[in-house]
């Protein structure tokens, strides 16, 4: 592997050839065991007085300090700060091989005298004249009074002359102290051969699928994937923010390793995804003067022009390679009575841009299946507006052929009667349906995080994929096609969503070996459903809600306390950010001494930030203000006790946070 950082040049050919010893015939485990100890081959502890090979990224200063220990003698100050992304460094290109996910993590806190900051922990990688920077951990609220530990992972999956890690704060020049930097990563096991192939024990339903990124069509985890599933779907490489990043600029680097990797292999590529509200660039709802488009006909006119543009030169790049399309992403909000999500799509265009981008993509490849694909369709509410929906543009000629079904679930949630109401709902409609997004947490709401899955979820989880997968069997006729999102544990986009926390929800561990969930589709009798589960540990609180359907409040709030009360408690926080969106969070406390029996947040953004979906709650934004209302099962908020929603919004230039928020009318102390 060294050889390739000579060449400067990943060869995934070589890396598949040079791990196919990997797979072995090796032993069936039915219950999840413990995985073997990380291999640390970095840490930075600073006790020698040095700074250990970090460095600044510009013209600050980076120096071994007793003041900036966390634990022993020294941690590393840097001091002399003039932009955000400064910071300190370190070179990882002789310790990182391409390939291995690995854990890094870092803990950091202010220098005494700071302001409160946002601070993450990210990758630079390089290659020839091209940079690349790869968030490891998001936006993590830090301050002077206490140490906060950033933790995250990241494979090095693309050709790098140039890589370190860093540290920098989302804004602001703070001075830092950062302490035990640990690089690791956890050794896998040759992949199983004598266990059935998940495609040949699925063949005669419908063909089984997953979502891949670069790490996934590399090495062990390639023959993982080559061995299981009929089909992948890039999971980010095809969206508009990774192809056509700056208007007329295509950019297909990644989509054509990922989709290649399928075509190669003989697997099936969904296409995911041409229209949605998140990951679209800025500049494609700005008018032709640079500034924020208003809706007008000629508006209307430059955004249809940009779908048509865009879908034709995407899907006509893969036309023999991808058969199915995902052409429009999420488009429900069933809390509008006409069920449109308030996306700049609708603002600007109302329906005509889902007709534009039907027509369009049928035009381009009369042979693909065209879908519209939605999150929580068993929700009884979301599936009837998206029905309407899909009924009134097929019934005007708009060329839908399916409908997707993404099926983000827990242990606990949806009910099976849901999921089947849920199939049952389109059958009239004469589509296809698919499941395309497919995964089960272990956590039920946004207040758990445990450091290792609990022996009982796991097991709950594998009766839920049993359940789950007997349905879709008995709706076979009605199934296309299933995908689970992701390949394993290692890499699961739930282990930053809604928090940042370790979650398990796949098919396979994060050493790529077959869990019970497995085993729950393949033969339920190896389940073990006579072992007696070990009960989950208590739970370690984080700070934002799991993704629930939102209903329109049905209890009347509680009036608004007097006598001089404190009201609330409110923490605002930014859970994530990249580059034209974030996603967040509000914690509000309810100090009054007595329950409230509903409740209503209010607060304004300071520089234009604008929510595009939000959970545990519903919502109204005009201009900046925003106004949350309870959902009818989050409405009651006893003395001293919590809630929480979560959003994702858009930026541009500055994400500053609310000056204020309000509970039924109280400003709350901020913290």
């Amino acid at each position: 592997m060294r050889a390739l950082r000579t060449r400067r040049h990943l060869t995934l050919g070589a890396a598949l050839v040079a791990l196919a010893a990997l797979v072995t015939a090796v032993p069936v485990a039915t219950s999840t065991a413990q995985a073997a100890a990380p291999v640390v081959v970095l840490t930075s502890t600073f006790d020698d007085g040095t700074s250990q090979g970090w460095r600044p990224r510009a013209d600050e200063t980076v120096t071994a300090s007793t003041a900036a220990a966390h634990t022993g003698t020294h941690g590393l100050a840097v001091t002399g700060r003039t932009r955000s992304w400064e910071g300190p460094a370190r070179d990882l290109l002789d310790i990182v091989e391409p390939g291995v996910r690995y854990s890094l993590s870092v803990r950091v806190r202010l220098a005494p005298g700071e302001s409160p900051a946002q601070v993450r922990l990210s990758v630079e990688r390089g290659a020839g004249d091209a940079v690349a920077y790869d968030q490891v951990v998001g936006n993590t609220d830090v301050t002077a009074g206490g140490w906060v530990e950033l933790r995250g992972s990241y494979t090095l999956a693309q050709d790098a002359d140039r890589l370190s890690a860093y540290v920098e704060t989302a804004s602001g020049t703070a001075a830092l102290h950062i302490d035990d930097f640990v690089l690791s990563y956890q050794p896998t096991k040759p992949v199983q051969t004598d266990i059935p192939a998940l495609k040949d024990v699925l063949a005669d339903d419908f063909p089984i699928g997953a979502a891949i990124g670069a790490p996934e069509i590399i090495g062990s985890h390639a023959v993982l994937l080559r061995r299981h599933f009929d089909s992948v779907t890039p999971g980010n490489a095809l969206k508009w923010d990774a192809t056509q990043p700056t208007e007329g600029q295509f950019r297909f680097t990644d989509a054509d390793t990922q989709v290649g990797f399928g075509r190669d292999n003989g697997l099936a590529v969904r296409g995911h995804t041409l229209v949605w509200h998140q990951q679209t660039p800025a500049w494609v709802f700005t008018d032709a003067s640079g500034a924020p488009m208003t809706a007008t006909p000629a508006n209307k006119a430059l955004v249809l022009e940009r779908i048509e543009d865009h879908i034709r030169t995407v899907m006509g790049r893969y036309k023999d390679d991808i058969g199915v399309w995902d052409v429009a992403n999420e488009v429900i909000d069933e809390n509008q009575a006409d069920g449109m999500r308030r996306s700049r799509w609708f603002e600007l265009t109302g329906l005509d841009y889902l007709r534009t981008a039907f027509r369009v993509a049928r035009e381009v490849d009369p042979d693909a299946k065209l879908f519209i694909n939605d999150y929580n369709t068993n929700v009884p509410a979301k599936r009837d507006k998206l029905y309407a929906l899909v009924a009134q543009l097929r019934a005007e000629g708009v060329p839908i052929d399916g409908v997707g079904h993404q099926m983000h679930v827990n242990i606990q949630w949806p009910s099976l009667a849901e999921t089947e109401a849920m199939l049952q709902k389109f059958v009239p409609l004469g589509v296809e349906q698919q499941i395309t997004e497919m995964d089960v947490s272990i956590y039920t709401d946004s207040s758990q995080s445990f450091p290792s899955p609990p022996a009982d979820r796991i097991r709950t989880q594998a009766l839920r994929y049993r359940d789950f997968f007997d349905l879709y069997r008995r709706y076979a006729d009605e199934l296309t096609s299933v995908t689970v999102w992701g390949l394993a544990d290692d890499n699961t986009w739930l282990d930053s969503f809604p928090v940042a926390r370790k979650d398990a929800p796949l098919l396979f561990d994060i050493e790529l070996q077959a869990k019970p969930a497995y085993w729950g589709i393949v033969d339920p009798t190896r389940i073990d459903p006579t072992a007696s589960p070990t009960v989950s540990p208590t739970v370690s609180p984080t700070v934002s809600p799991t993704v629930s359907p939102t209903v329109s409040p049905t209890v009347s709030p509680t009036p608004t306390p007097t006598g001089g009360q404190t009201a609330c408690r409110a923490a605002y926080t930014v859970t994530n950010q990249w580059p034209g969106g974030f996603q967040g969070t509000v914690r509000v406390t309810n100090t009054t001494p007595q329950a409230l029996s509903g409740w209503t947040l209010r607060w304004s953004f300071p520089n234009g930030q604008r929510i595009t979906q939000l959970w545990n709650g519903s919502h109204q934004q005009t201009g900046a203000a925003v106004e949350v209302h309870n959902t009818s099962w989050n409405g009651t908020l006893a003395a001293d006790a919590s809630a929480e929603v979560g959003f994702l919004a858009e930026w541009t230039g500055v994400n500053g946070s609310p000056a204020t928020i309000s509970l039924n009318g109280m400003s709350c102390t901020l913290r």
